[in-house]
């Protein structure tokens, strides 16, 4: 407060009127002052400090005590649970990188650009197809249970076009976040002897799949003390597999200390978004499809967009990362006039063997805890099989509300490696167009005689492995007790768009830059050129990493360029 002692014949009104004050300003903070007009010659007033600062936050004073008043009311509003950008702005900018889908290649790429670019005044925008359905995993969601979840996703997702008769268990989900919201969270890394097979050194892969583990919170420790586990791994080492381990899970299980929130247990794609929007800005459109990439005389230029309406917006960008599916992403690439060999051929996924059983739980500690091993595969044994149980083991506490039986529940999955053949493709089908008026794809797909060997080697291992951990094969809810899932149904799809050397075997060079367009990029399961016998979300994401950091060194080697011209 400021100190004004009165002259003459003064009064509060008339103070006010020479500091430029509200008068109901001075009455507030001099209440020993009966009224504003009474003379008060010699006697100390208060005055505010910085009467136009004060006046200008909207602040006024309480008629009692001599307190400010805190404004209220909003100063700025949000109104989605993460920052959206209309196609309308983005079209008045040119980004440094426009990536195209928001699943796990493109979280990925958008987070480490964000991370290497925290402190530059880089541009980079990410737009997605499909609308924001759930802003974690579904499997965070305490709504959910096993048959719940597999209920909800059959819902959004929708049948591929196209993929009848020979991939007719794919689906699609156009989501923010992707197939990610909905994966089993299986993290294996691929083993030496199937990375030597790509045109990346397995000691640069390794160091990726650190990075990745780490963002991902990668953790053996999900079911640790389990006796389920215990008990059943023993059996498995006593009995010639001496591999088997506690399978790796995408899965934050640090607990919340000092106030720290550990609140997005199992990773998405959501949970990449989240950490990049936390180091620096970025724009983010959904409901936005990507029609065609733009590009000229081997540049790349642009990316043509539609909304929900189907108005039509020009993106402009230096550098197009495109992570929109094994199927989108050739699609589009075709569609906008990308000329190679490779491109939408070696479609690649995985044989996949489901089997149930039951198990006898007499020497089971209380509590079981759930089952969660992993049988890798070997350079002898072409296919991994994980054990889980019981029922959705995920959800192990809702189990523990029921009535404690001397027998559970055991899942298989087998996955079979499947060989990379160019007749497994994708083609434009130029007589059947969706509602944008671009060519729906047309699936073309079989196993070769090796493959369908390796499916019944699978088979033979998993009634083994069943045998020798004590463990029943039966059937459950009409299914039998083992069966082979129909092809396309185990989302493992992949390499539609594979790095290479050669274009004639590959659609982009090791980084994943399409050959024969500068600047233009994929990053999905497209890329990978094979995905050996494991889930390939983990291998995704730390060849996208790679990718990622590529066009950091491109960018910064074309601003030294610049530099160095203009000397």
């Amino acid at each position: 407060m400021k100190i004004w002692v009165s002259n003459k014949n003064e009064t509060l009104r008339r103070i006010a009127e020479l500091n430029g004050f509200a008068v109901e300003e001075l009455i507030a903070l001099n209440p020993g002052i009966d009224h504003a007009d009474q003379i008060i010659t010699g006697r100390t007033v208060y005055l505010p400090v910085n009467p136009d600062a004060d006046r200008d936050s909207g602040a006024s004073y309480s008629t009692t005590g001599g307190l400010p008043m805190c404004p209220s009311g909003p100063k700025e509003m949000l109104n989605h649970w993460i920052p959206l950008t209309p196609l309308e702005q983005m079209a008045q900018q040119e980004y440094d990188v426009l990536i195209i889908g928001t699943g796990a290649g493109g979280g990925s790429v958008l987070w480490r650009l964000c991370e290497q670019w925290k402190k530059q005044r880089k541009r980079i925008g990410i737009i997605e197809r499909g609308d924001s359905i759930i802003p974690t995993h579904a499997r965070n969601l305490t709504t959910m249970n096993e048959e719940r979840l597999t209920a909800y996703f059959n819902y959004l997702s929708k049948p591929l076009r196209g993929s009848e008769p020979e991939f007719k268990g794919a689906r699609q989900l156009f989501a923010l976040g992707g197939r990610t919201l909905f994966w089993y969270a299986f993290s294996p890394r691929l083993y030496p002897w199937d990375l030597a097979k790509w045109p990346v050194s397995v000691q640069e892969m390794q160091s990726y799949y650190g990075i990745a583990e780490q963002i991902m919170h990668v953790s053996r420790s999900f079911a640790e003390g389990s006796s389920f586990t215990e008990i059943v791994l023993q059996r498995l080492w006593m009995r010639g597999y001496p591999y088997a381990a506690p399978l790796p899970i995408a899965a934050d299980i640090v607990p919340s200390t000092y106030g720290q929130l550990h609140t997005d247990t199992f990773t998405s794609s959501i949970s990449l978004l989240a950490r990049a929007l936390n180091l620096r800005p970025y724009d983010l459109a959904v409901n936005a499809r990507a029609l065609q990439i733009l590009h000229h005389n081997g540049r790349v230029t642009g990316v043509k967009v539609a909304s929900l309406d189907k108005k039509e917006y020009t993106l402009k960008a230096k550098t197009v990362v495109v992570c929109a599916s094994t199927f989108e992403t050739p699609r589009l690439l075709m569609y906008s006039g990308i000329q190679n060999k490779a491109l939408g051929h070696y479609l690649t996924t995985q044989s996949f063997i489901q089997a149930t059983g039951e198990t006898s739980t007499r020497n089971f500690p209380i509590p079981w805890g759930p089952l969660n091993v992993m049988i890798p595969q070997t350079e002898q044994r072409p296919y991994s099989v994980l054990l889980t149980g019981p029922e959705g083991f995920y959800w192990y506490p809702v189990a523990l509300e029921r009535p404690i039986s001397t027998e559970t529940t055991v899942n298989f999955y087998g996955y079979g490696k499947v060989s990379p053949r160019f007749d497994n493709r994708i083609s434009l089908n130029y007589d059947k167009r969706d509602e944008f008026g671009v060519p729906e794809i047309k699936v073309h797909f079989s196993f070769s005689d090796e493959d369908w060997s390796v499916v019944r080697q699978m088979e033979a291992g998993i009634r083994r492995i069943a045998a020798d951990a004590g463990i029943r094969l039966v059937s459950r809810n009409g299914n039998p007790p083992i069966c082979l899932t129909p092809f396309g149904d185990l989302h493992h799809d992949s390499g539609t768009c594979r790095i290479g050397n050669d274009p004639n075997t590959s659609a982009a060079n090791p980084y994943g830059n399409i050959h024969g367009v500068s600047g233009l990029y994929a990053a999905d399961n497209s890329v990978l050129p094979f995905i050996g016998a494991e889930n390939n979300t983990l291998t995704t994401i730390a060849q996208a990493l790679r990718t990622a950091d590529h066009i950091v060194r491109e960018h910064g080697s074309a601003l030294f360029l610049r530099e160095k011209a203009s000397e």
